[in-house]
C-alpha cells in the first residue's frame, strides 16, 4: 500500500475500477484508519511498552476518575474491543499503571483504578499524541473537522449491532 497516493486505487495499486463509489468509500475509511493506527502505534511502542489497546485503557481509567470502572465497563468503552481484556489489565497491573480491587458494594465486582505512575505516563505521552492528532486531521480545516465528525458519527450509529 502507498499511503500517499492521491487515490483509494492507486493507494492499494488496484487496475480495475471500485464495483462503488460506496465500496471505494469504505476501502477509504479503513485504509485512513490504518495509517492513522500504525502511526500511534509506530509513536506508543517506540516511546515505551504500551500498546495502543493499554493506551485506550488508561485513556478510560483516567477519564473515570478515583472511583475506577468494572472491567466490563472499560470493554464497552474500548475503541477496539479486546476478548483479553483481563490479560490486558494483568500486563497494566505489572506495569504499576492500573490497580485492581474488589468492590464494597459488590464483591464479585471487580474495579480498576489508574494509579500515580499511569496517570504519570499518560501526562508524558499527552502532548506528543495532541501534536499526532493535529498532523493526522491537518489537511483538513475546522469545518472540514466538523464534518467529518457528523459523518463518521452517522455511519457509526447506523451499523446494525
Amino acid at each position: 500500500m502507498d499511503p500517499r497516493a492521491p487515490t483509494v486505487q492507486a493507494a492499494i495499486r488496484q487496475p480495475k475500477p471500485f464495483a462503488s463509489r460506496r465500496q471505494e468509500g469504505v476501502v477509504a475509511l479503513l485504509l485512513a484508519s490504518e495509517v492513522l493506527r500504525w502511526r500511534f502505534e509506530q509513536y506508543l511502542t517506540t516511546r515505551g511498552e504500551l500498546t495502543l489497546q493499554q493506551y485506550n485503557v488508561l485513556r478510560i481509567l483516567r477519564g473515570a476518575g478515583a472511583q475506577g470502572l468494572p472491567t466490563l465497563s472499560i470493554v464497552e468503552r474500548m475503541i477496539e474491543h479486546t476478548p483479553g481484556i483481563t490479560r490486558l489489565i494483568d500486563r497494566l497491573e505489572k506495569k504499576g499503571l492500573v490497580a485492581r480491587a474488589r468492590s464494597g458494594e459488590d464483591r464479585r465486582q471487580v474495579l480498576c483504578r489508574i494509579t500515580t505512575k499511569g496517570l504519570a505516563e499518560l501526562k508524558a505521552l499527552d502532548p506528543a499524541v495532541d501534536r499526532l492528532d493535529e498532523e493526522a486531521l491537518g489537511a483538513l480545516s475546522a469545518s472540514e473537522v466538523a464534518v467529518l465528525i457528523r459523518l463518521l458519527n452517522q455511519i457509526r450509529i447506523h451499523q446494525p449491532l
